[in-house]
């Protein structure tokens, strides 16, 4: 079964959520505690840019913002 990006951004908010919640958290075979908050959360942020990529990809959007100048 593949692994869709929807499904890293899934897991790393679970992640994210169980350090706040004070938990030790196994991902990716590593144990994190809350000094991995900071790891966790941009691991995050780069998934759900993935996300936004191919959600854009699949609505015919260019992967790039297209300015108007007068």
């Amino acid at each position: 079964m593949a692994i869709t990006a929807q499904d890293m951004v899934d897991r790393y908010l679970e992640a994210e959520l169980a350090i706040l919640q004070g938990k030790e958290v196994l991902f990716n075979g590593r144990k994190l505690i809350m000094d991995d908050l900071e790891e966790i959360r941009a691991g995050r942020l780069e998934w759900e840019r993935r996300l936004r990529a191919q959600q854009a990809a699949a609505a015919g959007q260019p992967p790039y913002a297209l300015a108007t100048f007068r």
